[in-house]
């Protein structure tokens, strides 16, 4: 018996609070508590309608509401009331509660009630009162049963809630859910366009070495982890590299190429930052002959072929870093850290698949890919002792291989390298940094896992999947091969401790797991954490469908909120039961929409999960062309369609949105995938289910606008330790045409 004091009384920290109140030791069944006062649920709330309130135990009642954390002063009091009947109500004893901050502002713990019974006599009931709040984001609200009803606010355009369960199934029609598809989903089955549609051994779509390993041989230079001779003939001994420059005719720079931003090298020696507004936009920019920030010039230029301002958190932190950062910073190199078998090459490939789509210039670099090309894929567990000489100078030369040409790649542009090995002693680790000393700034990234079984099952899917054991037909053998070279770098295992590092503690699973930093600063080292803290190997299933077809798809128009045409309800009807069979399993799955009817009206049908509108997952904003068929923009806005038909990808429409500004809304969305851990139903449009799709199929930014997303096609993704897999299933077709 008690109440809980909220650590947020003043709100500082803004969100929801999810505040519970729970009345015991009730035992009328003929009276019913409730509640009166100012007690809201977010929406409309008439003060005079008394809440009622759920029974989960033999003598215990709960109400369960949402509020802003920074809400007013509340007031209320419980009452109880017949069951078959308004009156007599009978209101407890005592003053008002006050409800502040999530927490009762007195310590009123019990409720006293004078009930008068049948033949007049007056008893007097006392009940414990307990009192629990909580954060809570809308997820957490939505898989809620008690919470979602009427939490969020309703749409302001349609009055559909943000997030509604259907508890009652609709009733079954001819065309309805139990007619319009058969129980086998199988025979929906389409190919898929890419090759995620099997499992794929992550490193084999890492880098390959520049010239499939250099003719020379370092081990000599970098036997024992030390690099000999001076640092100028480790320049010396690198491939040159000549980059074309292209020479502006009025500012006299040098242009080099990279993502995020670009660098002019004037010839006095003066930089320049260049950052692109988009396609079709105007050029605005200080004059060439002005200087600031001891000689610096930031430049905005349409021409420039770099990170589009559309990107603007990543471009201003790109030219802030630009300005104010070291000029090593300006490179990143994530260097992995860990044993075996603790998930670091799925890491590294997931990171650089995000990194990437955000439009950052990232490859992946593995040394066991190097190693096989050199030394063959078929080294015995002993290749790996710490004791051996020749091992050990055979895979520092191989490890520094790869860092060359990591290094090599961001002179020419790169941005952020992700360097996949076990680097895991100190003298390995003291070798990369001093290789990277004045070229890019190191954060280690150290992956460690404690769970013998993700442990055993990871072990095991690396003797299935990695060609080191292509040739072994007895997985037996391979299995102990493995755990011998598993044991011999736990032998020599030395933990980070030294530079920046961020350390994955027990992080697989999603729960329970811990994440360390140290000496993490700037924006894109901020993100990366941000990410690392949100991913999870748990396996589960993401569905990706375009609404219905809608009326304004029979017409030709882009944008627009019309409705869904005959054929686009059937599919919505049939889309419900593809759902209700393929996630028959799945008690905790959601149901995502954009704020458009056509997306929501496609939802409808679905029943037993909640759904939840993100105004992120609308369709792209057409702006001043909302509404027209492209036949009409190409008549009356002929210069911008022409802009549109060059360079669809940074194009943005007028007063609208590009693909690139569609990414940058997206990122929560991605995170929030990410961060699931069961599977989601994601009902939007064609240009954001590109970018989406785009990211988990790790598809080029430049292939976003022309990805294949048709109508009536369901894109399922398979997350899990196996990588993403993809398979797709088409229900009906639809009418299509080109956004």
């Amino acid at each position: 018996m008690g109440t809980s004091s909220s650590k947020h009384s003043d709100g500082s920290n803004g969100g929801q609070l999810y505040v519970s109140l729970r009345l015991e030791n009730w035992n009328n069944a003929e009276l019913v508590p409730h509640v009166y006062g100012s007690v809201p649920i977010i929406g409309s709330w008439d003060s005079s309608k008394a809440l009622s309130m759920e029974r989960d135990s033999a003598s215990s009642w709960e109400l369960s509401f949402v509020v802003p954390s920074n809400h007013e002063t509340l007031d209320f009091k419980f009452l109880v009331k017949p069951k078959d009947g308004d009156l007599p109500c009978f209101v407890e004893e005592g003053p008002i509660r006050v409800l502040k901050g999530g927490a009762l502002e007195e310590d009123m713990r019990v409720a006293l009630f004078k009930i008068k019974s049948a033949n007049g006599e007056e008893v007097v009931v006392e009940c414990s009162v307990f009192l629990n709040e909580d954060f809570v984001s809308p997820f957490d609200l939505a898989a809620s049963w008690r919470a979602y009803q009427e939490n969020l606010q309703p749409s302001r355009v349609r009055g559909i809630p943000d997030v509604v369960m259907n508890v009652a199934p609709h009733n079954n029609t001819e065309d309805g859910p139990t007619g319009g598809l058969e129980l086998d989903l199988e025979q929906y089955v389409i190919p898929a366009p890419t090759a995620h549609a099997a499992a794929t051994y992550a490193a084999n779509l890492t880098e390959d070495p520049r010239s499939k390993l250099h003719s020379r041989i370092l081990s000599q230079k970098y036997a024992n982890g030390t690099i000999s001779g001076s640092h100028d003939n480790v320049e010396k001994d690198r491939d040159v590299r000549v980059l074309e420059p292209s020479t502006s005719s009025q500012s006299a720079m040098t242009e080099w190429k990279s993502t995020g931003v670009t660098t002019l090298q004037k010839q006095d020696g003066q930089r320049a930052v260049f950052v692109e507004r988009g396609v079709g936009s105007p050029r605005v920019f200080r004059s060439t002959h002005t200087s600031s920030c001891n000689g610096d010039l930031i430049r905005v230029d349409s021409d420039a072929e770099a990170m589009p301002a559309a990107v603007g958190a990543v471009a201003a932190a790109a030219v802030a870093d630009q300005m104010h950062e070291p000029k090593e910073h300006r490179n990143l190199a994530i260097v992995l850290v860990g044993l075996p078998a603790r998930g670091k090459t799925f890491t590294a490939a997931k990171l650089t698949r995000y990194l990437r789509w955000l439009g950052h210039e990232t490859k992946h670099f593995n040394v066991g890919k190097y190693r096989r090309i050199k030394h063959g894929a078929n080294q015995a567990a002993e290749f790996f002792r710490s004791d051996n000489r020749e091992g050990i100078e055979a895979r520092n030369e191989i490890a520094a291989l790869a860092m060359e040409d990591m290094l090599d790649w961001m002179e020419e542009g790169g941005q952020v390298g992700i360097f996949d090995a076990t680097n895991s002693t100190k003298s390995r680790r003291k070798m990369l940094m001093k290789m990277a000393e004045g070229k890019c700034k190191i954060i280690f990234l150290e992956t460690i896992c404690n769970d013998e079984r993700v442990i055993d099952r990871n072990i095991r899917l690396k003797v299935q999947q990695s060609p080191d054991y292509a040739d072994e037909p007895d997985f037996e053998a391979g299995l102990r091969d493995f755990k011998e070279r598993l044991k011999n770098y736990e032998k020599a295992y030395e933990p980070v401790e030294e530079g920046s590092y961020v350390k994955m503690i027990d992080m697989v699973t999603g729960h329970g797991g811990r994440l360390h930093v140290n000496n993490i600063s700037g924006y894109l080292p901020g993100r990366i954490v941000f990410f690392l803290v949100n991913t999870h190997l748990t396996p589960r299933p993401i569905l990706l469908t375009r609404h219905g077809e809608s009326l304004d798809n029979v017409r030709g128009r882009i944008g627009g909120d019309s409705v869904l045409s005959e054929k686009g309800e059937l599919y919505s009807k049939k889309l419900a039961n593809f759902i209700e069979k393929r996630l028959k399993n799945e008690k905790t799955a959601s149901v995502w929409t954009s704020t458009l009817q056509r997306s929501i009206l496609t939802a409808s049908p679905i029943v037993g999960f909640p759904k939840i509108q993100w105004r992120a997952l609308d369709e792209i904003n057409f702006g001043a062309c909302d509404g027209m068929t492209y036949e009409e923009m190409k008549k009356n806005m002929p210069d911008e369609y022409e802009s549109r038909m060059k360079d669809k990808l940074r194009y943005r429409y007028p007063r609208g949105e590009s693909y690139f500004d569609v990414i940058q809304r997206l990122e929560p969305v991605i995170i929030e995938l990410e961060r699931q851990r069961a599977p989601v139903v994601v009902i939007a449009h064609q240009a954001v289910l590109r970018a989406l799709y785009a990211y988990f199929a790790d598809r080029p930014l430049a292939e976003i606008p022309h990805l294949d997303v048709p109508l009536h096609t369901i894109i399922e993704i398979q997350m899990g330790v196996t990588g993403v897999q993809e398979k797709r299933y088409k229900l009906m077709d639809g009418v299509q045409f080109p956004l």
